[in-house]
């Protein structure tokens, strides 16, 4: 580290921030994100009697309708589309595709570490023909590519780990019995999407939908279900019970989940998807989301120390935020002082190594607080040179 640069990380270490800059919440995080108090508060009150009770009983039950629901009205469900649940998250999610949906051999666009994790997955399967994998630079997007060889695209709606967005459409040339997979775990719920472009457009709830994890959701097409009903039944690949997405299916069409289910993590998922149906649904989420993505774009143009990570203005994600910082200061030092005064989770993904900012702007989080989180950002800066 240059004198320069330790000189203005220790004068950051002593600054104090005047508390009117700070935001009312200071909960910036990419996941866990931030959970709104009201339904904080709704686990002690009205789920009370909920919590701790049996899921295979109607109270439990209808916390699973409600939530499956309200996500068929959340993202407007084609016909013959179901929202399926199951034990675990996205990961294991990745573990149910490999073995139920992929028939022969997958393409993966990989340009982050979770579209990578899920290419390894298939790639590992035995079952399986190596994936075609087409890369892109981390900060850069990948394109799918129509290929007859083969039978589902995959890739991430929203990369979390370097704040890429990728649109949400059905490769050209893509025949019909190929499936699209998009894992949308740091988009669902706060971006725009038409998911008849998809076969599974699956998530888990610790990010837009302000929930904890433990949890996956899938919203699925009449022909995924049909493709895992037909590949589970010809019993040349072994699918333990856990990942076998016909059973997932037939639960879910029962308002339950395979094994115990975190009952919190429902009661605030099904609170969430209701809260944003109230604000005015999929496209009130989305004119926030890029509302508060926007004041940290245009934050980062006014200061010449701040770069948007990812180059391509198309391609920026607008619930998480990447911003790279001049590497005459230490972004841990910033990050420390704002965890000093109660503003957390903005540091960059570990995986990826830069000197960088990560930001979060799901839903749950107002103009108001990004606003605020700028100010601090600015005396931060100003005060530290």
């Amino acid at each position: 580290m240059s004198d320069a640069r330790t000189a203005r990380a220790e004068a950051m270490a002593g600054l104090q921030i005047p508390a009117e800059l700070l935001p009312a919440d200071g909960r910036f995080g990419s996941g866990p994100s931030r959970l709104r108090d009201a339904q904080v508060d709704a686990l002690g009150s009205t789920y009370r009697d909920v919590l701790g009770t049996s899921h295979r009983q109607r109270p439990v039950k209808d916390l699973v309708a409600r939530t499956r629901r309200g996500l068929a009205e959340l993202f407007s469900l084609p016909e013959g589309y179901e929202v399926v649940l199951g034990n675990g998250g996205s990961t294991a999610f990745w573990d149910v595709a490999t073995a139920c949906l992929v028939e022969r051999r997958s393409q993966h666009l990989a340009f982050g570490e979770f579209s990578q994790k899920f290419a390894t997955e298939t790639r590992e399967a035995p079952f399986l023909e190596d994936p075609s994998v087409i890369s892109a630079e981390p900060g850069t997007l990948a394109s799918p590519v129509a290929d007859p060889r083969v039978d589902a695209y995959a890739w991430p709606h929203n990369e979390t780990s370097t704040g890429v967005m990728a649109p949400v459409r059905r490769p050209a040339g893509a025949g019909a019995d190929q499936l699209v997979l998009v894992d949308a775990t740091s988009a669902a719920g706060g971006v725009a999407v038409d998911v008849s472009q998809t076969d599974a457009y699956y998530f888990a709830p610790q990010k837009s939908f302000a929930s904890d994890g433990g949890l996956w959701l899938a919203v699925l097409s009449p022909a995924a279900i049909e493709r895992a009903a037909r590949l589970e039944a010809r019993g040349d690949r072994w699918v333990p019970a856990f990942l076998s997405l016909t059973t997932a299916v037939d639960n879910s069409r029962k308002d339950q989940t395979l094994n115990t289910p975190a009952v919190a993590t429902l009661a605030l998922l099904a609170d969430q998807v209701e809260w944003m149906l109230a604000q005015g649904g999929l496209d009130w989420s989305d004119r926030r989301t890029r509302t508060t993505s926007g004041i940290l774009q245009d934050w980062a143009a006014g200061r010449e120390e701040i770069t948007p990570f990812v180059a391509d203005p198309a391609a920026r994600s607008q619930v998480v935020t990447t911003l790279d910082v001049d590497e005459a200061i230490d972004a841990t030092a910033i990050t420390s002082v704002l965890r000093a005064h109660g503003v957390v989770d903005i540091e960059p993904y570990r995986k990826l190594g830069r000197n960088q900012l990560r930001i979060a702007t799901f839903p749950a989080v107002p103009e108001e607080d990004v606003a605020a989180l700028t100010a601090v950002l600015d005396h931060v800066l100003d005060h530290s040179a």
